[in-house]
């Protein structure tokens, strides 16, 4: 059985998901864990793999 601690993101996930606030698309910061909407300056976390699309979970970016 796999750790879930450590399942990594996929990537080409990124093809089904959009920024929650302006619909666009994202960024996968690998170093960070986090998905990046430069349109709305949010920078969403991935957590065991699974990146948690809530807008008051993210943080703001410049």
């Amino acid at each position: 059985m796999t750790d879930t601690k450590d399942s990594p993101f996929d990537p080409r996930m990124l093809e089904a998901l959009i920024c929650p606030r302006t619909r666009t698309t994202l960024r996968y910061d690998a170093e960070k864990q986090e998905l990046i909407s430069q349109s709305a300056k949010l920078a969403f976390p991935i957590r065991n793999g699974i990146p948690v699309m809530l807008e008051d979970e993210a943080r703001v970016i410049d």
